[in-house]
C-alpha cells in the first residue's frame, strides 16, 4: 500500500501536523521500531503477528480444507477476530469464487435462522473458529448449525473444519470426531490473525491464492524501517497518533470500493480494541464511498473538527461504460464509465475536505486482489502496533472485553461472576408510551 499524508499537514488542515512535528516524532518512531523488531525476533505475544507472512503454511491449510473443497457454501462460525479477517478477504474477492462465504458472527436468532433456511446445507461446510473453544456466541451458533445439519440429514462430522487452540472444548471435539483441524498461532491475538489459518481457511475453500496473500504481506513487512518517511505503515500509524493528540479523536475509514466494505469493519476492531486503553485511543468510524458522501460528508466537512478521514482507493479495476442518453443534462455521463465516475467522486470528496481544512489521508492499492489485500492487512496491523507504542498502551490485550464476557457467562448460569451482579444495579429512568 502507498500512503499520502499531505492533506493531514497543518499547512492544509486543522487539526493538522506540521512537517517539523513529524520529523521530531520520527525519533520516537525509530525507538518504537527497535522495540517492534525485538518483539518480532523473540516472537513475543502480539508482535508475533507481524511474523505471519513467513510462519503461515498455505499447504497445511489447503490439506485441511480438502474434504470440503467442493462446498457450494462455507459457513464460518466465529466472532470478532475469528471472523472479520476471513470475511474481509472473501468478501473483497467474492466475484472470483463459486463458493458463497457466510459468516455467523452474531447471535440474532431471526438472522441465524434466515441463513440456515436459505443455504443448501447438503452442499455446505462448517468452519468453526475459536482460540479458547469457549466463546459463548461461537459455541452457541455452532451447536445451532450442527443441529440444522442433522435435521437436513447431513453428517456434520464430514463437513466441519476446526481452527482452535491446543486445548479446550473445540480441540476435544475435533479429536473425538477426527475432524480436520488447524491451530490458532501462538502469540497472535484474534484481531491480528487474518494472515493465519484463522483468516485463510475460508479463502482456501473459496479458491483464492493464499501464496499471493502472504507475498503481499511479506512485501509490506519489508518496508518496516526506523523512519515514518520510508514506511507507509508507520507513516499512517504515526500520523493518526499525531492527529489524535491534536484533537482528531475519530478516524473515519472510507474505502472507495464496494468490495472493501468489510475491511472497514475489520479495521474498526483492530483500531478500537488495540488502542482504546487508559482513556486513550482514536475512535474508528465506518463509511463507504461513494455511498456515504450522501449520508456523512456533511458532518465530515462542516461538523466538529474532531475527525481524520482515511480514504482507501484502488488505482485499477474492472469498469463499465455508462450508456448514452438523449437527456441533455445527463449527456456528459454517456461519454464516461462507472469507474471514472467513482474516481471523480473520490477526488472531489478528498478535495472538498481539503478545501474545508479537514485532515484526510489517502491509502492507495494497485487493485483489489490477493497480493494487495495481504499488503493492506499487514500494513494496517503494523500501523496499529506502531501507534500503540507511541501511545504507550498494551496494544495486544483487551481487559474491558473480558469484563463483559464474564458478565454474560454469569447471566447464563455458566458460573459465579461478580460482573453479572452489575446488571441488576443498572440505573433506570424510563419514559414509556
Amino acid at each position: 500500500m502507498d500512503v499520502d499524508i499531505g492533506n493531514a499537514l497543518s499547512s492544509v488542515a486543522s487539526p493538522g501536523v506540521s512537517r517539523e512535528s513529524l520529523e521530531r516524532l520520527d525519533e520516537q518512531v525509530a525507538d518504537a521500531h527497535e522495540r517492534i523488531e525485538a518483539g518480532m525476533d523473540e516472537a513475543e505475544h502480539g508482535y508475533a503477528a507481524l511474523n505471519l507472512p513467513e510462519r503461515t503454511d498455505p499447504d497445511e491449510i489447503r490439506t485441511a480444507v480438502e474434504p470440503v473443497a467442493d462446498a457450494e457454501a462455507l459457513i464460518t462460525v466465529g466472532i470478532g477476530g475469528s471472523a472479520l479477517g476471513a470475511a474481509t478477504i472473501t468478501n473483497a474477492l467474492a466475484d472470483e469464487s463459486d463458493t458463497e462465504a457466510v459468516y455467523l458472527d452474531n447471535v440474532d436468532p431471526e438472522w441465524i435462522s434466515g441463513h440456515l433456511e436459505r443455504l443448501p446445507l447438503e452442499n455446505a461446510a462448517i468452519n468453526v473458529v475459536s482460540r479458547s473453544g469457549t466463546t459463548a456466541e461461537t459455541l452457541a451458533n455452532f451447536l445451532v448449525v450442527r443441529d440444522a445439519f442433522e435435521d437436513a440429514g447431513v453428517d456434520w462430522t464430514e463437513r466441519t473444519i476446526v481452527t482452535t487452540g491446543e486445548s479446550g472444548p473445540l480441540r476435544d471435539l475435533s479429536n473425538r470426531h477426527d475432524l480436520p483441524s488447524l491451530k490458532v498461532p501462538d502469540g497472535v491475538p484474534g484481531r491480528f490473525s487474518a494472515l493465519s489459518a484463522v483468516g485463510m481457511v475460508a479463502a482456501a475453500v473459496c479458491g483464492h491464492d493464499l501464496e499471493a496473500l502472504l507475498a503481499g504481506a511479506a512485501a509490506e513487512a519489508e518496508t518496516l524501517s526506523g523512519s515514518l518517511f520510508d514506511c507507509p505503515a508507520y507513516a499512517y500509524g504515526a500520523t493518526s497518533y499525531a492527529l489524535d493528540a491534536r484533537g482528531a479523536g475519530m478516524n473515519a475509514m472510507v474505502p472507495y470500493a464496494e468490495s472493501l466494505e468489510t475491511y472497514s469493519e475489520w479495521f474498526a476492531q483492530l483500531w478500537a480494541e488495540s488502542l482504546g486503553k487508559d482513556d486513550l485511543g482514536q475512535t474508528p468510524l465506518r463509511a463507504l464511498g461513494a455511498t456515504d458522501q450522501h449520508s456523512q460528508l456533511q458532518l465530515y466537512r462542516a461538523g466538529p473538527r474532531d475527525k481524520v478521514i482515511t480514504f482507501v482507493t484502488p488505482r485499477a479495476g474492472e469498469d463499465r461504460a455508462i450508456p448514452e442518453t438523449d437527456v441533455e443534462e445527463l449527456a456528459y455521463l454517456g461519454d464516461s464509465t462507472l469507474g471514472a465516475l467513482l474516481e471523480a467522486e473520490f477526488e472531489a470528496t478528498e478535495a472538498s475536505l481539503a478545501a474545508a481544512g479537514r485532515p484526510n489521508v489517502r491509502v492507495e492499492l494497485e487493485r483489489v486482489d490477493e497480493y494487495e489485500l495481504g499488503g493492506l492487512l499487514y500494513g494496517m496491523e503494523a500501523a496499529c502496533v506502531l501507534a500503540g507504542e507511541l501511545y504507550g498502551v498494551d496494544t495486544f490485550e483487551q481487559p474491558a472485553v473480558e469484563w463483559a464476557k464474564r458478565a454474560t457467562r454469569g447471566l447464563l448460569g455458566g458460573g459465579e461472576f461478580e460482573e453479572a451482579g452489575a446488571v441488576a444495579e443498572k440505573t433506570e429512568l424510563r419514559v414509556e408510551r
